[in-house]
């Protein structure tokens, strides 16, 4: 299963739920918007990394690294 931060710059995908995770982050991340069903589309990626830039529901979201390992995707065709 592919997690948010192994996708490319200009992907998009589709959230399938959470790795296993402290439950605080996850609240977090669902507070966020990034709820399992919710499309996203990969905006940018930092030169090292972090953070990771995502549109989804129509605003953008920077994310950490650590945060995007945790989201669970699949990728679809638009």
């Amino acid at each position: 299963m592919k997690t948010l931060d192994q996708l490319k710059t200009g992907t998009f995908a589709r959230v399938l739920g959470f790795t296993a995770s402290r439950e605080g982050y996850r609240q977090k991340l669902l507070a966020m918007g990034l709820t399992p069903g919710c499309e996203i589309n990969i905006v940018r990626v930092a030169p090292l990394g972090d953070p990771i830039q995502i549109n989804l529901r129509g605003f953008q979201l920077s994310l950490r690294k650590t945060e995007a390992k945790m989201i669970e995707v699949e990728q679809i065709k638009k």
